[in-house]
């Protein structure tokens, strides 16, 4: 099976793109690999993506896998954006961040939001074909966490067909229906055929 390295250092997307790929792929996590992460500069998903999977690509000379990810919430002007995982500050943990989003959407009625995710393969890191992909799923902002499964905003992303949190969802349910899920299926239909 081939070797593809996950240009990630969080471990909750580890653990969900691990699941989704480990019959098709031996997958390692660029932590245990020791590559140096570099900033985000882009400004956009997309190309934090790519930052990403270029970067671990040539650390390792692997193929790599990146995603770059985040909410997008429609009264804050698609805030917190490219800037979810730090959106209380650089150190921020996930409650930090749910507490000020919560806090931010106090006066607001619409609460409406949506989940982006970006997926970039490259198959080194000067490859000038990358397999881009981007996904969007769709729900509403609650006003208090519920829910224990998943990482990020999970908790607090309200899903009005299922009438349930992200948090609330089994694993394998969320790898169906979510945007990295969404995102990673179409990513594998292109590696299988290509």
């Amino acid at each position: 099976m081939k070797k593809i390295i996950l240009a990630t250092g969080n471990q909750g997307k580890v653990r969900e793109l691990n699941a989704m790929l480990k019959s098709h792929y031996i997958i390692v996590s660029q932590k245990d690999l020791q590559v140096e992460e570099v900033p985000e500069t882009g400004s956009s998903f997309i190309e934090n993506a790519l930052i990403k999977a270029r970067n671990a690509s040539f650390q390792t000379n692997l193929p790599a896998l990146a995603d770059d990810s985040g909410l997008e919430v429609e009264a804050l002007d698609g805030d917190p954006g490219i800037y979810s995982a730090r959106y209380a500050g650089e150190e921020a943990t996930d409650e930090d961040n749910i507490s000020k989003l919560i806090s931010n959407m106090e006066q607001h009625q619409n609460r409406s939001a949506r989940f982006c995710c970006a997926m970039v393969f490259v198959e080194n890191a000067e490859d000038t074909k990358p397999i881009i992909i981007e996904k969007y799923w769709n729900g509403e902002i609650l006003r208090e966490a519920i829910g224990n499964n998943g990482f990020g905003y999970d908790s607090i992303f309200y899903l009005p067909d299922l009438q349930c949190s992200s948090a609330q969802l089994e694993p394998e349910k969320k790898n169906l229906l979510s945007h990295r899920g969404q995102a990673l299926n179409e990513l594998l239909r292109h590696l299988i055929s290509s």
